[in-house]
């Protein structure tokens, strides 16, 4: 009896392996908000007056989307 695991108001992030630049996220992973799947991005920052503490950049996996096939369906003129 198997039951399909209902991921809703659930996320996870994983470490950044990929990171070249000070600007690039920690940890980058997708959390899903009440059935919209949203793309989420960790920064590992530090500040005098509260110490250490994450920074989060939230946005909706369809907002990105995919580069535009409309030029690949043109005839190539060669």
């Amino acid at each position: 009896m198997s039951k399909e695991y209902d991921n809703t108001n659930r996320g996870a992030s994983f470490i950044n392996n990929r990171k070249d630049k000070e600007t690039q996220p920690d940890l980058t992973g997708k959390i899903n908000i009440e059935g919209v799947e949203y793309r989420i991005s960790t920064w590992r920052k530090e500040s005098a007056k509260v110490g250490k503490y994450l920074s989060h950049a939230v946005s909706r996996v369809e907002d990105q989307q995919a580069p535009s096939t409309e030029a690949l369906d043109e005839e190539v003129p060669f």
